[in-house]
């Protein structure tokens, strides 16, 4: 049963879900930092990413804070993996290729993958990056250039810079303005957002 938005919030709910790009999605790969996790949310809402998938091996998912989870995290869902081999499997289904973001001589830069096919990005832990155990399921591995000194963004901060590359190609292939899901998707979406 709707909780009858207003016509603004509505309105709203409904260009936001038409501007939504299914097929781009981040793999969180044990991440730990509650602050990180949360920034990284509320960036794939932003950029019109509507869900993420979760790979907690050995690390446990962090304890979000409520104004978290009642901000970002209620837009943007998320899918839980116990396995390489389901994380895998669920975004081979999606037809993704998958990324993993690295500094290896055998990364490219971020402007030279097509970030408009569908496509799932791996942001690794804080302190050792992606697993070597996710590496037989990426298709490549992409960096973000930097000038200075230091070697790496906070991984927050990574996901913010990659999901608005991934933006940029896609709005001027005009992806924002044509629907990714399909009319019942909507609608189904569409229904349980009225209800948040």
């Amino acid at each position: 049963m709707s909780k009858n938005p207003t016509p603004e919030r509505r309105a709203r709910m409904e260009y936001v879900l038409s501007r939504r790009q299914k097929d781009l999605t981040l793999v969180l790969a044990n991440i730990h930092d509650p602050h990180n996790v949360s920034a990284i949310y509320r960036s794939c809402d932003a950029f019109g990413v509507p869900r993420v998938h979760l790979y907690y091996t050995d690390t446990p998912f962090p304890a979000l804070g409520a104004k978290t989870s009642a901000s970002a995290r209620k837009w943007v869902e998320s899918v839980r993996h116990k396995t390489r081999e389901d994380l895998a499997a669920a975004l081979r289904a999606e037809g993704m290729q998958v990324l993993a973001t690295a500094c290896t001589p055998d990364a490219r830069p971020m402007r030279s993958w097509d970030l408009t096919r569908p496509t799932a990005i791996i942001m690794g832990n804080e302190h050792r990056g992606v697993d070597a155990e996710l590496a037989d399921i990426v298709d490549g591995e992409i960096y973000i250039p930097m000038h200075g000194m230091i070697q790496s963004f906070n991984v927050s901060v990574a996901a913010a810079i990659l999901l608005s590359e991934a933006a940029r190609q896609r709005e001027e292939a005009g992806m924002y303005d044509s629907p990714t899901y399909s009319e019942e998707e909507y609608g189904e979406r569409l229904e349980r957002w009225l209800q948040k």
